[in-house]
């Protein structure tokens, strides 16, 4: 069914213009963007709706275009999956020669649609008539999207009826199915603007469609907010120390846990200790993952509920996650141990949807090869230095070398690279400029090899003491709401 001109927004304008010098435009909202190169003139208008078609999708909704063209001009409607409506179309008047007999005129072969073959007019004198505006079908625009296919003519009289009147007469009226009916609309409702100079206008009272940035940024917020059947477990891995670990678990723990993806455990796994209670924020208590094994059953018993972990984690009050830190005992010499990991994961995933898991630098360790059999998603993060790049790629290469599970894990691996260096070395405005080339160089590097590879923009806020994700520059935190994007895809 074809969609009513009214229903569809003429905002922003948008025009498609072909000239018979081979050259094509799409002009949208008074921006002129070039249309490639075409072998024909059909050539062309195809290049310029196909312009057009990505301008809808970025809005997913359909869009009005004015066409113009050497043989007319006319009003589509395109919409997002390709179909295209004709509005209206209205062919120039043809040009014929003035030395032309009048008893034998030009036989003129269609310039654009050379399936519909043109008989040669008769040596008769036929009155003007005014070019007719052609209503079609979406089907029919579909296989003739510009311009719409001429109509014939056929002769007629009194007696006679049109075939196509005929065929309606004659089709049998049916009734539809209830099955097949449904009143509700199942599109979801395009919310305005609220970002740039658009949130802007919409504020104030003209009501403006988001920008694509705006558009991408929704769909990362409504990939993370997922809830997913069952508890997803994340590794972040690198056996390199300072290459973004404990970093990278808390923005991501931030990220899940603010957008509403459900209850969120960081879990240090390191073997001995680790860094991420010194990260985060403390709560009123000195607990550790041993403390949590040591009530495990208690923990796992029927009338245990989740408000007894209180007594184990570390609530981040601003950023909405709970944190299991690794035992920080100078004078212990416990390591964890397979079974330990075992433990902790029973107790996790029955009071947490989504957990990250910090890890020490040992591949080779059993606690972290049984976090490893545990995991759902594998991230890496490097940091622009190309020691740490070579970490995570030998970290990947074990995984990849073990086969099964842990081959899956280092293909579908997500790489997180950040423009940050040595805090010891300083970001001057040099070293910064460094920092992204050779990020980009890294990530370019890693693009062949993983599912995904996102870059984090170097800040203050991440070289030293407590990380606040609100304490972050507005292009970092976009940069971690797209790397939680990019592994929540992996679930």
């Amino acid at each position: 069914m074809g969609t009513t001109p009214t229903e569809v927004l003429a905002f922003p304008s948008i025009k498609a213009i072909v000239r018979d010098n081979g050259t094509a435009e799409v002009v949208v909202a008074g921006n002129s963007r070039v249309v490639p190169d075409g072998d024909s003139l059909q050539d062309l208008r195809n290049n310029a709706l196909a312009l057009v078609v990505g301008e809808a999708q970025t809005l997913k909704r359909p869009v009005r275009v004015q066409i113009e063209d050497p043989e007319g001009h006319g009003e589509l409607i395109v919409h997002p999956d390709n179909r295209i409506e004709s509005v209206s179309y209205e062919p120039r008047p043809a040009r014929r020669r003035a030395q032309a007999p009048a008893t034998a005129p030009e036989t003129v072969a269609p310039a654009v649609i050379e399936t519909v073959p043109v008989a040669a007019p008769e040596p008769v004198a036929v009155p003007a008539q005014p070019a007719p505006v052609i209503e079609e079908t979406a089907a029919a625009v579909e296989r003739q999207p510009w311009p719409p296919a001429p109509v014939e003519a056929k002769p007629s009289s009194a007696s006679e009826e049109p075939e196509s009147a005929q065929a309606v007469t004659e089709a049998p009226l049916t009734r539809r199915s209830l099955k097949e009916t449904s009143f509700l609309v199942s599109a979801p409702v395009l919310e305005p603007a609220t970002q740039g100079w658009r949130g802007t206008l919409t504020r104030m009272g003209l009501r403006m469609d988001p920008s694509a940035e705006e558009l991408s940024e929704r769909e990362d917020i409504r990939t993370v907010s997922q809830h997913w059947p069952g508890p997803r477990k994340i590794a972040v891995v690198n056996r390199k120390g300072g290459a973004n670990k404990t970093p990278t678990v808390v923005n991501l723990c931030a990220v899940f846990a603010r957008y509403g993806g459900g209850p969120v455990l960081a879990w240090d796994n390191n073997e001995s200790q680790g860094t991420l209670g010194w990260r985060t924020e403390q709560g009123p208590h000195n607990a550790s993952v041993l403390d949590l094994v040591d009530s495990s059953t208690r923990l796992l018993s029927p009338e245990a509920n989740s408000a007894d972990l209180a007594h184990f984690v570390h609530h981040q009050t601003a950023d909405k996650f709970d944190v299991l830190r690794s035992d920080e005992n100078e004078e212990g010499d416990h390591e964890v141990t397979a079974e330990e990991v075992d433990i902790v994961h029973r107790v996790a995933t029955k009071y947490y949807r989504m957990i990250v898991m910090d890890s020490g630098n040992t591949a080779r360790s059993a606690n972290w090869r049984r976090m490893i059999h545990h995991t759902d998603q594998l991230v890496v993060p490097v940091t622009a230095m190309e020691d740490r790049a070579e970490a995570a790629r030998l970290t990947l290469q074990t995984l990849e070398s073990r086969g099964g599970h842990d081959a899956d894990l280092a293909r579908n691996a997500v790489v997180i690279v950040s423009e940050s260096t040595d805090a010891r070395r300083g970001m001057t405005g040099d070293a910064l400029k460094r920092a992204k080339a050779e990020a980009q160089r890294i990530a370019d590097g890693f693009a062949p090899l993983v599912r995904a590879v996102v870059r984090i923009p170097y800040d203050p806020a991440l070289v030293n003491g407590p990380i606040r994700y609100e304490a972050l520059q507005p292009a970092t935190q976009r940069a971690w709401l797209a790397a939680a994007a990019a592994v929540a895809k992996g679930f």
